[in-house]
């Protein structure tokens, strides 16, 4: 009997022992970081290039791949003086287009890729010329725009230029790994709970645990933040430039847009639909944006198809992004709507400024999360 219970204490012991190893495991398991960005999109990764710049450890999630939505589906225009934008989103803005240069040098720098300005003129038509501008001349149309039918509009010329999203999808991923950034690739993070000491995140990969928290996921920010940013559907066509005629500028209405590449492709947008998080193509929709395109620039009927796609704009209710502290430990920079790729470096900039308690650049009282304190309220109820 003796030497059965000795037995069965020793079995018990090293039970013990193994699961005694297994919660070690479990909790050597748990990696951390000082910073999680969830959002692999143009401004989480823009974060976390400001942060890691400024010797931050940062680790970015992303539910699929980096730059793989509507980063890579933009028209790529850095449109500050765009009429149709809130005057409030001004200041932003301003401070982006400002910063540009050197926020596209460091991605070139760090990726050895090149991502060039592709125009660097807009030419806007509005039903009305705002105060300060002059209208442009039939001939200055003409020499830049061949053909063009004003239908009424005023014309007057921006200083505005435009990228490639395709471009800077590629160099971007690149320059934050290179920066020391941990890109964590098809990972999405399911649960996020702030506490006194740190941010517990869980991930279909497994958990971790951060210093603080940036909410960065573009249409999917909702999700997680409890906050109003939905996806607006925007469909798009690339067309080739007929022989004869050549458009060397941005051309942008209220209703359309065309963006050349510098390469005789034309990115024609865009649409703005809600739509949940459908992506598929309506050839009709496709069709009405190149007849709009076509009443403004007639080439445009002989042009050849040579894409078409849709992509997701985080959007929220007063078409103004959200950049905020959402905790002790948690920010937020959500809804940047038509204007991510513009308003990208500033964002960084800002939130860099917020996390490392250093003076903003601007007034973010416009961007505050607490404008929409009642639907986090509501969400947080259920």
């Amino acid at each position: 009997m003796e030497s059965h219970h000795l037995y069965g204490m020793k079995h018990r012991n090293l039970a013990l022992a193994e699961n005694l190893s297994l919660a070690a495991n479990k909790i050597d398991s748990v990696k951390q970081t000082e910073v999680a960005i969830s959002g692999g999109g143009i401004i989480g990764l823009s974060a976390a290039l400001e942060l890691a710049r400024a010797g931050v450890q940062v680790t970015v999630f992303d539910r699929a791949r980096a730059m793989a939505e509507a980063s890579s589906a933009a028209a790529g225009m850095l449109a500050a003086s765009d009429p149709d934008n809130p005057i409030a989103l001004r200041p932003l803005a301003m401070l982006s287009a400002r910063l540009y240069s050197q926020f596209l040098a460091q991605v070139e720098e760090l990726s050895g890729e090149r991502v060039p300005i592709r125009t660097r003129q807009t030419f806007q038509g509005s039903p009305e010329l705002p105060e300060g501008f002059t209208s442009l001349t039939a001939e200055q149309l003409q020499a830049v725009a061949p053909g063009i039918v004003c239908g009424g509009l005023h014309f007057f010329s921006l200083d505005e230029g435009s990228l490639a999203p395709g471009d800077l999808a590629f160099a971007l991923p690149k320059a934050v790994r290179a920066a020391g950034v941990s890109l964590v690739e098809n990972t999405q993070i399911t649960r996020v709970r702030e506490r006194d000491a740190a941010v517990e995140i869980e991930t279909t990969a497994g958990r971790w645990t951060a210093g603080k928290f940036v909410h960065a996921s573009g249409a999917w920010a909702a999700q997680l933040s409890g906050l109003p940013v939905a996806p607006r559907k925007g469909q798009m066509v690339m067309i080739e430039e007929p022989r004869h005629a050549s458009l060397k500028a941005v051309l942008r209405t209220p209703e359309i847009y065309l963006v050349p590449r510098g390469d005789r492709r034309i990115v024609v947008g865009a649409t703005v639909e809600d739509a949940g998080f459908d992506k598929q193509i309506d050839n009709g929709a496709i069709e009405g944006l190149l007849d709009k395109a076509a009443s403004l620039w007639p080439p445009v009927r002989e042009a050849r198809i040579l894409e078409s796609w849709a992509g997701l704009r985080p959007a929220t209710p007063d078409a103004l992004p959200v950049i905020d502290a959402l905790g002790d430990r948690s920010w937020i920079a959500a809804g940047h709507f038509r204007n991510g790729i513009l308003l990208a470096p500033a964002t960084a900039q800002l939130l860099r400024q917020m996390i490392l308690d250093e003076p903003a650049d601007i007034d973010l009282r416009n961007f505050s999360s607490r404008r929409f304190a009642s639907a986090a309220q509501e969400l947080s109820v259920r």
